[in-house]
C-alpha cells in the first residue's frame, strides 16, 4: 500500500489539457484529461480539467498538444558498453563477444561512471523513468563498478534496477570470455550478497533494488547458476540472464549440457516468476508454454536482436501465453542509438514483418515499454500506468510539432511517428527533463567525459593488445 507523501514533498503538480494513455488493465485513455501529482504519487488521473481549487498546487501545466503516459521501464542494459559503441559491425553475437571482451576487460571504476552517466542521460531524456543494469564484467583491481553505476544513477534522479552479473567460466573452461576475464564461482557469489547487503532497497518507492545476474550460458557454470538462483530467493530478490539469444547458443547447449537453453534453465532453478531473461529469441512451444507455465519474464531487445542479426523474438506469441514482456535497449555497443522510445516502433516493425500487420498495434507496443517492463521487474504494483497511488513516473511528450500533428491518433503518433520530444519527465514526482533538455545533468559534460573515458579505454586496451 502507497505511504501518503511526505509533509517536506505534499505540493501539487497538475497537467491538463492533455490526451492521456494510463497503460491500465483497460486501456483506458482520455482525448482531453489531467494528470495530478501529489509528492510522489499519482493523486487522480481522469477527463477533462482538473478541479479548479485544488491545495497545495505548486505547479500548473497547459498539456495542450501533448500526451502524458507513463515513464518508459528499460528491462535490459549494459551501461559499460557505451564506451564501445559502433565496434564489431558485422559480427554476429559470438563473434562480436570474442572481439570485444579483450577490451572490456580493460574497464575500471572512472570509465564505467563516465558510460552510465552517458547511458542513463541518453534513456532518461528520451522517457525512462525506471532503469536497470546488467553489470557482469568485474576486472581485479576496476574499484567499484557497481558502485558507480549507482552514484550516476542516484545524481540522475533514476529509479534504478541494477544487477550483479558474473562470470566463472572463461575460454580455458570451454566459455567465450578470456580467463582474465572471469571470477572465480565463490568470489563472485560473495560479491553478489555483499552488493544486495549494501544497496538493496525493497521498500515501496524504493529509487534501488539489487538483483543476481550470472551472465550467461556460454560464460557461467552450472554451479553459479544454481548457487546464485538459492542464494537469490534466499535474499528474495530478482534473477536475470541471457537466454536463447542465438542459434549459436542453442547449440552450445546441446553440445555441453545435451539440453536446449530453456530446458538447461529450468534443470538449473532459473525458471520462476522473479526470473526474466533478455532476448529469448530462438524459443520453441515448449520453451514458451514453460515460460508461461512459470511466470518466467522476457526483455525483448529487437534493435540489438537486429544489429547482430540473432532473429526475431515470437513476441506476439508470448503476450497470447500470458508471458510478460518487456522491452531492452540491451549494450550500445550492439544498440548504438542507446535510446528505449525508439524501440516502441522498432518492436511494432519487427513483429510485422515476421508476422503480418495485425501481429503487434501501437497500444501493445507502448504497453510493453511501460506496465510490460514493471511487471517484468517486479514492479507493476508500483509504477508502469498512470493510476491513483502509483508512483509519480510520468512523460508528457509534445506531439503538435512537425514530426506528429497530422497525426490524429496521439498513441500512434508517438509510435509510429519520429522520436517525440518530452516536454516533462517526472520520477518519483521530480522534473528530471524539461523541454528535451536533463535538469539533473549537464549533457555536455556527460559526452565529454564519456569520450575522454572512451578513448581513454581504446588506448588501455590497444596497448595491451
Amino acid at each position: 500500500m502507497a505511504a501518503p507523501p511526505s509533509a517536506a514533498s505534499a505540493t501539487r503538480t497538475v497537467i491538463e489539457g492533455c490526451a492521456v494513455a494510463t497503460v491500465d488493465a483497460h486501456d483506458t485513455e482520455y482525448a482531453d484529461g489531467h494528470v495530478v501529482v501529489h509528492g510522489n504519487l499519482i493523486e487522480s488521473v481522469g477527463p477533462g480539467p482538473a478541479p479548479a481549487h485544488l491545495p497545495d498546487v505548486a505547479r500548473r501545466i497547459d498539456g495542450t498538444g501533448h500526451l502524458a503516459t507513463p515513464g518508459l521501464v528499460n528491462t535490459h542494459h549494459h551501461f559499460y558498453q557505451w564506451l564501445t559503441r559502433g565496434l564489431a559491425q558485422n559480427s554476429n553475437l559470438f563473434d562480436w563477444l570474442v572481439a570485444l571482451y579483450p577490451t572490456w576487460a580493460r574497464i575500471d571504476e572512472p570509465m564505467v561512471y563516465a558510460a552510465a552517466r552517458g547511458s542513463l542521460a541518453m534513456m532518461v531524456r528520451g522517457g525512462v523513468t525506471t532503469a536497470m543494469d546488467h553489470h557482469y564484467v568485474f576486472p581485479r583491481g576496476a574499484g567499484d563498478l557497481l558502485g558507480a553505476e549507482i552514484r550516476a544513477a542516484r545524481e540522475l534522479g533514476v529509479r534504478f534496477s541494477p544487477t550483479r552479473g558474473s562470470m566463472d567460466r572463461g575460454q580455458s573452461a570451454g566459455g567465450l570470455p578470456p580467463d582474465f576475464a572471469v571470477e572465480t564461482t565463490e568470489a563472485a557469489l560473495a560479491a553478489t550478497e555483499e552488493a544486495i547487503d549494501a544497496h538493496h532497497d525493497p521498500s515501496f518507492g524504493s529509487m534501488l533494488r539489487i538483483g543476481v545476474a550470472p551472465c550467461s550460458p556460454f560464460s557461467v557454470s552450472t554451479e553459479l547458476l544454481r548457487e546464485s538462483a538459492a542464494l537469490a530467493r534466499r535474499r528474495g530478490v530478482r534473477l536475470h540472464t541471457h537466454g536463447s539469444e542465438t542459434v549459436e547458443e542453442e547449440d552450445f547447449c546441446k553440445e555441453l549440457f545435451g539440453m536446449g537453453p530453456t530446458d538447461y534453465f529450468e534443470s538449473t532453478g532459473w525458471l520462476g516468476d522473479d526470473v526474466w531473461m533478455a532476448h529469448c529469441v530462438h524459443m520453441t512451444d515448449a520453451d514458451v508454454d514453460a515460460f508461461a507455465r512459470t511466470g518466467t519474464g522476457v526483455a525483448h531487445c529487437p534493435s540489438s536482436n537486429a544489429r547482430l542479426g540473432a532473429g526475431t523474438a515470437r513476441v506476439p506469441a508470448m503476450l497470447r501465453a500470458g508471458i510478460p514482456v518487456g522491452l531492452g535497449v540491451d549494450g550500445t555497443a550492439s544498440n548504438e542509438s542507446g535510446e528505449l522510445h525508439t524501440e516502441l516502433r522498432n518492436a511494432l516493425l519487427v513483429h510485422r514483418l515476421a508476422g503480418g500487420a495485425t501481429a503487434l498495434d501501437a497500444r501493445q507496443a507502448l504497453r510493453l515499454g511501460t506496465y510490460g517492463g514493471a511487471q517484468v521487474l517486479g514492479r507493476a504494483e508500483e509504477t508502469g500506468s498512470l493510476e491513483a497511488g502509483k508512483l509519480a513516473d510520468l512523460v508528457l511528450w509534445r506531439l503538435d510539432g512537425l514530426g506528429h500533428s497530422t497525426i490524429a491518433d496521439p498513441v500512434a503518433a508517438l509510435v509510429l511517428g519520429p522520436p517525440a520530444p518530452v516536454a516533462l519527465s517526472l520520477i518519483d514526482g521530480r522534473a528530471v527533463v524539461e523541454d528535451g533538455r536533463l535538469v539533473t545533468a549537464d549533457e555536455e559534460t556527460v559526452a565529454r567525459e564519456a569520450r575522454t573515458q572512451a578513448h581513454r579505454l581504446a588506448r588501455i586496451a590497444a596497448d595491451a593488445g
